[in-house]
């Protein structure tokens, strides 16, 4: 059983083991592949595992031994599902591994904003403390959470933990979601898309990409949004219409933009957000704790073990 590692990096730099998927039998691991190489590397596996090199039909449909893919991830975009149900192949993917620090840094991203700890932090470096005239000082507004409305835009697992820690920290929770089901966090209410950019005091982006959410959050909807409002976003980057989103930065529309996640990464010198005013970008890091990237290697491995067992898990396709 000849396996393939396409793009093992991120995963792992060198601070976890591999031990586990190689002995689960043949296993080649490349750190990065380009795209060029991406056929020559893949010929012959039957067990491809990718994190974000692109399979697409064109790609699935030269590789006729493959019977499996393994997305080293939850969104599963970077791989043609429907071409790889009609050749045979099982593609799985890594659910809720990394809930909780995706959490952690939605929170943090939206804390920054609250007490601009790193600027404040730098200014006392800087002497500004040592030479101020009173025993405390802030160049910021000074902004307290409890009372403020958080909007969630998906309620999945990600979503519902940053649900409950705001509701620990005071706020109060809208959001929204694909069909009709209740929240499943008490004291979280649901409303729909409009709603909830006119009234949240944050907007915390948690849904899919598909192609009813790409460019989701646009000129249209940001003008509903209150100009002291801000927006955190952890999901995916083409879920924002960056253009949009630097245009209502840079004319005061909203407060501030979180993101950890941007359409193309990494981005372009010339991404419009990268000096957009009051736009904090941190490069993709929500998933990566070590805690989480240990899990997630760890279900990497139970899903080829149920696959080659005849007990396929976490499947997709």
């Amino acid at each position: 059983m000849k396996m393939v590692v396409l793009d093992g990096y991120t995963l792992n730099p060198g601070d976890l083991h591999w031990g586990p998927l190689l002995d689960l039998g043949d296993c080649k691991i490349y750190e990065r592949t380009p795209p060029t190489e991406t056929i020559e590397r893949a010929t012959g596996a039957e067990i491809l595992l990718t994190n974000k090199v692109v399979l697409d039909r064109e790609t699935l449909g030269r590789l006729p031994g493959l019977r499996y893919v393994g997305v080293l991830a939850t969104g599963v975009n970077v791989v043609d599902i429907a071409a790889a149900k009609e050749l045979g192949i099982t593609v799985t993917n890594v659910p809720a591994y990394s809930t909780m620090s995706v959490v952690q840094l939605t929170f943090a991203l939206l804390l920054e904003f609250t007490h601009r700890v790193g600027h404040h932090a730098g200014s006392v470096r800087g002497g500004g403390w040592t030479k101020s005239k009173d025993f405390a000082y802030w160049d910021f507004p000074l902004l307290e959470l409890a009372g403020l409305k958080l909007g969630l835009i998906g309620f999945g697992a990600i979503a519902q933990g940053v649900a409950r820690v705001a509701q620990a920290m005071g706020m109060e929770v809208i959001a929204t979601r694909r069909g009709d089901r209740p929240a499943e966090v008490p004291g979280v209410t649901m409303v729909d898309l409009d709603t909830l950019f006119r009234e949240s005091d944050v907007l915390s982006v948690h849904c899919p990409l598909t192609p009813e959410t790409k460019g989701l959050v646009n000129t249209a909807r940001l003008s509903l949004m209150k100009p002291t409002a801000y927006l955190l976003n952890t999901s995916r980057g083409p879920v924002i219409n960056e253009a949009d989103l630097a245009d209502a930065l840079n004319a005061d529309k909203i407060a501030g933009a979180g993101l950890d996640v941007l359409s193309t990464e990494p981005p372009a010198a010339d991404n419009p957000l990268l000096t957009a005013k009051n736009c904090l970008i941190t490069p993709h890091i929500a998933w990566a704790s070590r805690a989480a990237r240990g899990r997630l290697l760890n279900v990497v491995v139970a899903n080829i073990k149920g696959f080659l067992n005849s007990e396929p898990q976490n499947v997709v396709s």
